[in-house]
Parts: structure tokens; C-alpha cells; sequence
């Protein structure tokens, strides 16, 4: 029986098409490379400068002293821009067929047939297929890949790009903006409900190279929005880098949900950035799977400026042999009567490393908050490891305010009693996890609670028996 992750095949999602791109930048990052991006993406003078900028800053900031390793990546090793050889589609069958059957492989053509509203998938560094349904254009949505919104929507990118995640925010915000490419746009009008979902899908093939999209939403006041992001990519055995951002504009009495899996490949460095800024009477929740990559910092924020504003986050992280996932999430309450609840899970295994990273913080002037912290983490075996590293910083005493993390092995007893009742200690062990997972997977869309649960039994795969 295989009893290690790397004895195991990932099936489709690491289906390796030949590194065939129209064009690859040269390794490595300077201001050559960052205006030679710029005029391949035919950028305005603006966006240009602020590119130049952004590398200015970036070679200014250090590395974060804290979190995993990074003296693996190298920057000089990494391709930030490549090019597939293909234009934007906005019909399936225009897409080239090597990168056709990567997605048809990935469930993406048919999960729109069935259940989206609107779909974008990008290869490499480019936005390969678009597609928005007719009704939702007749009434105003606006979903689309990042370029053409700069070159067509200037003002309202002008208005919100960098501004919600600013570019000295951290080194890896800093490389995202001088180097970005490809990502969506999405606006939603006033009043506009979408019972819908639309969905972006990520896959970074090319080895030695950096995924750098960004994704930009704005749902204005009372309007509503489920989106999905998904991410994967073959496995290589040289690092591959991915610092995409998201800024998030939920405004007055809107609602966004914001579901992610995220599936790299075990040499890949996920060094994300999330925000979003959250309006009077508006709430944004997020329900994050964090499965792959060597090392994950990602910690999704939400500034909750305007009264009454609200926030849930539900998340797992699934660390496996090599792995260090250091994930969590951020809430700053800005204002009266807001509230924030947070649900983490870890499992870790084979020696895997999960930290639970965030912060909580209450403004004075955020009286009558409330908020509320549960931490679990599983452990699968002794060389496993587990950190909370929880900050709460409440600055007024008219709060509620709760905290509970929880640290534990997977309980003998429990593998025990359902041994005694027909199961093998393979199916035991497989239950306890899922039973442990189900509070975030029953927060999916079905087709990514079927693509988590299938995750997990592909890890578990490597860790029973």
C-alpha cells in the first residue's frame, strides 16, 4: 500500500502540459523587467508608474522575520510574467487544446453549465476565457479580466487599485503591484442580488515562474455576491511563487461571500494578500480551504469601517511531510455594533506544520462589538505540530468578546470505538477527519465540498496504513 505523499498520483491536478508560451520574461526582477511587463500590458502611464513604484518599495522592505522559512525563494530564479500562447476567448472552444483539457480536467466548463453565473480562467499569467451571462449584463454586473478593466473602467480602477491593500503593506504586496498580471474585476450595481456564484479558477503551469493576480470586487450599496476562487498547479521540483492580491469593497447594506480552495502543487510558495473594507450594515464572509504548497502566510483581513458591519470567517488548513501553512485571519472593528465570528481548523500530518496566525482588534469608538475566536487543531501522528499564535488587542471594556482554541491528537479511544463497531482503523481515522472538516465543507458550493473531500482523502491516502 502507498504510505507517502509522493508515492501518490494527483490525479488531474498535476497534469503537466509542455512549458509552451508566446512569451516568458526573463528570470529574475528589475526596472527593466517591470516596464517591459507594463508595455506588454499596454498600461496606461498611470499604472505604470505606480508598477515602478511599487518596486522601489519593494526593494526597501524586508522579508518578514517572523512565519516560515523563506530563504528558499529566490527571486532571481522566477519568470514573473509568462505569456500562453493564446488571446482572451469568450468561447471554450477557441481556448487552445492543451490548456482546453487542463480545465475540462478540472470540472471548470461543466461546473458553469451547471451552477455559475459567470466564469474566468487563468493560465499562467494570462486570463485565457471570460464568459458573464446576458442577464446579469443587461443589469449592470460588470466581470472581467483585470487589463481590460484598467484600459476600459479607468476611473472606478484608478479609485479602488492598491488602495484597500496599499503597497507598503509588505514586501510580497509590493512585488504583486510592480509585477501583477491578469486576475478579475467584478462590480456589482446598487440593489443588484446575484443568486449565482461567478468563479475565477488560477492555474500556474509553467515551472520556475510567479502567479501574480489580482483580483479587484466592488459590491455596492444592498447588493450581493458569492464568488469563487480556485487555485492548483502541477508539481515541479523548483520553486514556484504565487503573491496574488484581493481587495474587496463591500459597501452599505451589501453582502459578499468569498469562497476559496486553494490546491497548489508542494513547491509552491502562496505568499496571498486578502482585504476588505466593510461598510454600514454590510457583511463579508469568507470560507477558505488551504490544502498544497510548501509554504502558505495567508491571512485574509476585514476592516470593519461602518456601524452595524459584519464578518465571518470559516477555514482549514491541511498541512502534510514539507509542509508549513501559516494561515489565519484578521478583523479590525472600526466602528459601533460590529461583529465578527471566526471558525479555524487544522489537521496536520507526516511531520507537517500548521500555525494559527491572527488578530482581533476593537477600536475604542467600536462599542457594543462583538466578537467571537474558535481555534481546533488536529494532529495525526507525534511529529506533527501545531502552533496558535492568537492577538487580541480590545480597547474598550463595552465589548463581548470570546476566545477558545483547542490543540489535540486524533483520540485513540475514539479510532477504538469505531473499530469496535465494523471499521478498519484506516476508515476510523478517515471519519474522525471528515467529521472534523464538515463544519467548513458544508459551507462550499457542493462542487468544491466534493473537491475538499476528495483533497483529504488523497492526504489521508498518504498518512494511513
Amino acid at each position: 500500500m502507498k504510505t507517502k505523499v509522493e508515492d501518490i498520483n494527483r490525479n488531474i491536478y498535476d497534469i503537466k502540459n509542455e512549458d509552451n508560451y508566446d512569451f516568458k520574461m526573463q528570470k529574475g526582477l528589475s526596472k527593466e523587467i517591470v516596464e517591459e511587463i507594463s508595455k506588454q500590458k499596454n498600461d496606461p502611464d498611470w499604472m505604470r508608474e505606480l508598477r515602478l513604484k511599487a518596486l522601489e518599495t519593494y526593494e526597501k522592505l524586508e522579508l518578514p522575520t517572523w512565519g516560515p522559512d523563506l530563504s528558499e525563494l529566490k527571486m532571481d530564479n522566477i519568470a514573473t510574467y509568462v505569456k500562453p500562447k493564446t488571446k482572451l476567448n469568450s468561447s471554450w472552444e477557441e481556448v487552445p487544446e492543451d490548456i482546453k483539457n487542463t480545465f475540462d480536467k478540472l470540472g471548470i466548463p461543466e461546473a458553469e453549465k451547471k451552477s455559475l453565473a459567470g466564469v474566468g480562467a487563468q493560465y499562467d499569467s494570462e486570463v485565457v476565457y471570460h464568459s458573464i451571462k446576458e442577464d446579469l449584463l443587461k443589469q449592470g454586473v460588470i466581470y472581467t479580466d483585470m487589463e481590460t478593466a484598467v484600459n476600459k473602467y479607468p476611473e472606478i480602477v484608478k479609485q479602488h487599485f492598491m488602495k484597500c491593500v496599499p503597497i507598503t503593506d509588505h514586501k510580497f504586496v509590493a512585488l504583486h503591484a510592480a509585477v501583477w498580471s491578469g486576475g478579475s474585476f467584478v462590480y456589482v450595481p446598487k440593489g443588484v442580488k446575484l443568486d449565482i456564484p461567478l468563479q475565477s479558477y488560477f492555474r500556474l503551469n509553467s515551472p520556475e515562474s510567479g502567479q501574480f493576480e489580482h483580483t479587484l470586487i466592488i459590491v455596492d450599496e444592498g447588493a450581493s455576491l458569492h464568488f469563487i476562487e480556485g487555485c492548483s498547479a502541477p508539481k515541479y521540483n523548483k520553486v514556484n511563487l504565487h503573491a496574488g492580491c484581493v481587495e474587496l469593497y463591500v459597501k452599505d447594506g451589501a453582502y459578499l461571500r468569498y469562497s476559496t480552495i486553494e490546491n497548489w502543487s508542494k513547491n509552491m510558495m502562496n505568499l496571498n494578500t486578502k482585504k476588505a473594507l466593510v461598510g454600514k450594515n454590510a457583511q463579508i464572509d469568507w470560507v477558505t480551504g488551504s490544502f498544497g504548497s510548501k509554504v502558505s502566510m495567508l491571512y485574509p483581513m476585514s476592516i470593519l469601517n461602518g456601524e452595524g458591519a459584519k464578518t465571518e470567517y470559516t477555514g482549514i488548513t491541511f498541512a502534510g511531510k514539507g509542509q508549513n501553512l501559516d494561515t489565519g485571519f484578521k478583523v479590525i472593528h472600526n466602528a459601533k455594533n460590529t461583529s465578527s465570528v471566526v471558525n479555524s481548523k487544522s489537521i496536520s500530518k507526516d511531520g507537517g506544520a500548521c500555525t494559527y496566525r491572527a488578530l482581533v482588534r476593537i477600536d475604542e469608538k467600536a462599542k457594543n462589538s462583538k466578537a467571537s475566536v474558535s481555534c481546533e487543531s488536529l494532529m495525526l501522528d507525534d511529529i506533527s505540530r501545531s502552533d496558535t499564535i492568537p492577538v487580541n488587542d480590545i480597547r474598550t471594556d463595552e465589548v463581548t468578546f470570546s476566545h477558545e482554541a483547542k490543540i489535540g491528537k486524533i483520540s485513540d479511544k475514539e479510532i477504538f470505538y469505531l473499530m469496535s463497531r465494523g471499521l478498519s482503523e484506516e476508515d476510523a481515522k478517515a471519519m474522525i477527519v471528515r467529521g472534523f472538516a464538515y463544519p467548513i465543507s458544508k459551507e462550499l458550493p457542493v462542487e468544491y465540498a466534493v473537491e475538499m473531500n476528495n483533497l483529504i482523502n488523497l492526504e489521508l491516502e498518504g498518512s494511513i496504513g
